[in-house]
């Protein structure tokens, strides 16, 4: 129990920080949302919880190959420009996107 509560804390503290950054430093904020925090985090909590290092690499693989995939959903964001788009057009399109990508990495993930 204390050891789910402290994943939640930590976690939720790490959002809230770069949420609050995004106010006053946006620049930074958006760099270190961009690190891998959410995996820095999650492969050790994982492993703690279940202590399966065959799981664990699979999920450090399927990480791998979702991130680039996952930037998809800014696609929309780079083409508002020419689509003139109103944002809530341009973030449905995103999440499309990665409902898209989704399915491309299911298909890679059955042959790594």
């Amino acid at each position: 129990m204390w050891f789910a509560a402290a994943k939640v804390i930590i976690s939720a503290g790490v959002i809230a920080f770069s949420s609050w950054l995004a106010g006053k430093r946006p620049d930074l904020a958006g760099f270190i949302i961009a690190l891998p925090l959410a995996t820095l985090l999650a492969l050790p909590f994982a492993h703690m919880s279940f202590q399966d290092p065959e799981n664990s690499i699979r999920f450090a693989r399927s990480i791998l190959v979702a991130v680039p995939l996952s930037l998809t959903f800014f696609v929309p964001f780079l083409l508002a420009g020419k689509l003139q788009w109103p944002f809530w057009a341009l973030y449905v399109t995103g999440i499309l996107c990665i409902g898209i990508a989704y399915a491309v990495h299911r298909f890679i993930m059955n042959y790594i």
